[in-house]
């Protein structure tokens, strides 16, 4: 879990995380626009607030590209202070291969803290939940037509995700920076949505396989 330290003088759990490597993590660039000194990573547990370890954040690397105004490019590389220390339950993912293409219909895992309705309060511990990855022409079909003060524009570096025309279920507020696996490999990095969980709205992930090549060259 990604916490943040509040002006309140407290640390909040608000985005989540995927190990890369004992040191590097991968995220959100939106999780990670404060100073470093406001962010620390809880390890190994499933609780949100309790148990595990806590380490710093040493340094933070958004894509260069990352336009926080249009979503785009929402990836993020975070160095930690001190070396993780592996154990079955602080272990890292596999990323998936750069220029990976996923099949619609795909059946995917969110796994996060974040709130358990849209407006509701967050999980107080780890949650997962399975949708299925949404063509994007048709994703951009139904966000093209949203009503948002803001344009919500789905790029090829995105992947739709949910259960279309049902909903239900989706990743929600502080469930961004977590991961969107298929059999245990990161393909997605929870971004951003139109609410959450509703029938005519996907969630939308950053696709890890238009930047596995550049996540590599940074958690070196």
């Amino acid at each position: 879990a990604v916490e943040f330290f509040s002006w309140g003088g407290i640390w909040i759990q608000t985005c989540a995380a995927s190990i890369l490597t004992s040191r590097y993590l991968v995220t959100a660039a939106h999780c990670m626009l404060e100073n470093v000194s406001s962010r620390r990573i809880r390890a190994g547990s499933s609780y949100r607030n309790t148990g595990g370890v806590m380490l710093l954040v040493e340094a933070n690397f958004n894509h260069p590209n990352f336009d926080l105004d249009a979503r785009t490019h929402d990836i993020a590389v975070t160095r930690l202070a001190q070396p993780l220390v592996y154990s079955p339950v602080i272990q890292p993912i596999a990323i998936v291969a750069q220029n990976t293409v996923l099949p619609d219909g795909l059946p995917v895992v969110y796994a996060g803290w974040g709130a358990i309705w849209e407006g509701g309060p967050p999980s107080e511990v780890l949650r997962d939940v399975t949708v299925y990855t949404i063509n994007n022409a048709l994703c951009t079909a139904r966000y093209e037509a949203a009503d948002s003060p803001w344009p919500l524009v789905v790029t090829p570096d995105m992947i739709c995700t949910g259960i279309l025309d049902i909903g239900g279920k989706d990743a929600c507020q502080g469930d961004s920076g977590g991961p969107l696996y298929y059999d245990n490999i990161l393909v997605g990095i929870v971004s951003w949505g139109h609410g959450c969980a509703r029938e005519h709205y996907p969630g939308v992930s950053t696709a890890v396989s238009s930047y596995t090549d550049w996540i590599v060259s940074v958690a070196v």
